[in-house]
């Protein structure tokens, strides 16, 4: 288990560089258009003569009642409901397009819903949805199923939540990001603190298993002050899990961001002191640093993972289960199967034309070499446990860590000296100071970074 980390503003500053996320390795940019449908079936294949994996399934509702001015995501933005019954009616034919490709022996463990905003179907759609998904797939009906719903709270009532239990959901994700009004409305998204804690408590009362609620540091009009309220706030709701990221202004790429005003936007600095005091906040009631945005607290089952070695990250950030096939439906999702990774067009006329005529709505991918599946395991193992550790590697892939990565080494002696990793005769550790810092570390391992490939991700804190 890592040692707690600790905040050192200089090396933070030093080491805030754009990189990626590292939700997959490698990373998107690879992925490209001679990957088709064909290879994703082959995929699958493989995957079933393999020895049994559970499967995950990650479902993309892209739509939104109203526009977030700090939002990046893949969305559409409308009121008009008559689009989601199109949307699910096509999602269900790609539900059995895909179901059909996996040995029906193999359990579905995991389900996540993402977005845009999965809650902009009504009960009765998401009843619908289920029932699809039982009809195709080997649901694992117990609790121990992990089965997750990102929930925007102005589209939810308490009854919803209760029902969303019973339809087989045990974890939720609320997007909160801020409870200063002033901010809320600089970034068009105003809801009442009453609103959250009446929704936490219904999840409670519900007996959801965790949930989690999301922040995002170095919004418009945020100060030391108000943000410290907001944590105020939060920590009295106790939310199993914590997630405060790093807002990413980039008007030039984001369109929507273009309505936020130049003179709302905080300087650079206030970012890291926004950041800092979200550590000693959260770490001071409590909370435990997982890695990357994340915070559990100690009886959470992310918490547990990491202390015993089975985290796991993937295209939804950090996990609790085995790693799975992951299976992703719907616009733009991006599906993990054995050593391939394939994304499904972008544009929902795409995406119908693809069901339409009866094929996989894969758009592009990637089938990873040798290369690249030992660097997957190392930026994993550093991303999810901040060590690696050369003994597991060396016999798995029949070479020798410190020859076969001796460029990458060379290029962490910064880091070695500035007291963020420890080079050691048998692994390579994160110190304390190192953990804010991974995803730098990682990079040293990326095969993909050359010339000016860094610039097309976010900063690295």
């Amino acid at each position: 288990m890592p040692e707690p980390m600790s905040f050192n503003r200089a090396l933070v500053e030093k080491y805030d560089r754009p990189g990626p996320r590292y939700t997959s390795y490698p990373t998107a940019p690879q992925f490209h258009g001679a990957f088709a449908a064909d290879d994703y079936r082959a995929a699958a294949r493989r995957s079933n003569e393999a020895p049994s994996k559970p499967l995950s399934v990650y479902i993309h509702v892209p739509f939104c009642e109203s526009l977030c001015y700090y939002c990046a995501c893949n969305k559409i933005i409308t009121r008009k409901t008559h689009r989601a019954v199109e949307y699910l009616g096509y999602l269900k034919r790609e539900i059995a397009m895909q179901a059909a490709l996996f040995d029906g022996t193999r359990k579905l463990t995991q389900l996540h819903l993402g977005g845009g905003t999965p809650t902009y179907l009504t009960g009765e759609q998401l009843c619908e949805l289920m029932d699809c998904l039982r009809e195709h797939f080997n649901l694992d009906e117990s609790d121990a199923h992990e089965f997750s719903i990102e929930v925007d709270p102005r589209t939810i009532s308490r009854e919803r939540i209760a029902e969303l239990r019973a339809q087989g959901f045990n974890r939720l994700s609320f997007g909160v990001q801020d409870f200063d009004e002033k901010v809320q409305a600089a970034v068009n998204r105003v809801q009442s603190e009453q609103q959250i804690f009446d929704l936490v408590q219904a999840a409670r009362e519900a007996r959801f298993k965790s949930v989690s609620v999301d922040l995002i540091y170095g919004l418009p009009l945020q100060t030391v002050e108000s943000f410290d309220a907001t944590l105020g706030k939060l920590v009295a709701l106790r939310p199993d899990r914590i997630a405060a990221y790093s807002y990413a202004h980039l008007p030039e790429r984001v369109r929507a961001q273009r309505l936020i005003r130049r003179e709302d936007m905080p300087p650079p600095e206030r970012k890291l002191e926004l950041l800092e005091l979200t550590i000693r906040r959260l770490t001071q009631e409590g909370y435990l640093y997982i890695g990357m945005d994340h915070f559990a607290r100690p009886g959470d089952e992310l918490a547990v993972a990491r202390a015993n070695g089975t985290l796991q990250r993937n295209f939804q950030g950090y996990s609790t289960h085995a790693d799975c096939d992951l299976i992703a439906l719907g616009v733009s999702s991006i599906s993990k199967v054995g050593d391939t990774y394939a994304q499904n067009v972008k544009e929902l006329s795409q995406y119908y034309a693809r069901i339409n005529e009866g094929l996989l709505p894969v758009h592009k991918g990637y089938r990873l070499t040798d290369d690249d599946r030992l660097r997957r395991e190392v930026i994993g193992a550093l991303m999810c446990h901040g060590r690696v550790d050369y003994p597991a590697l060396e016999s798995c892939h029949g070479i020798r860590f410190t020859e076969y990565f001796a460029d990458a080494l060379r290029q962490l002696q910064e880091q070695v000296g500035d007291g963020l990793v420890a080079l050691q005769d048998d692994a390579l550790v994160l110190l304390p100071q190192g953990q804010l810092m991974m995803r730098s570390v990682a990079m040293a391992f990326d095969a993909y970074l050359g010339g000016r490939q860094s610039e097309r991700f976010s900063r690295t804190i």
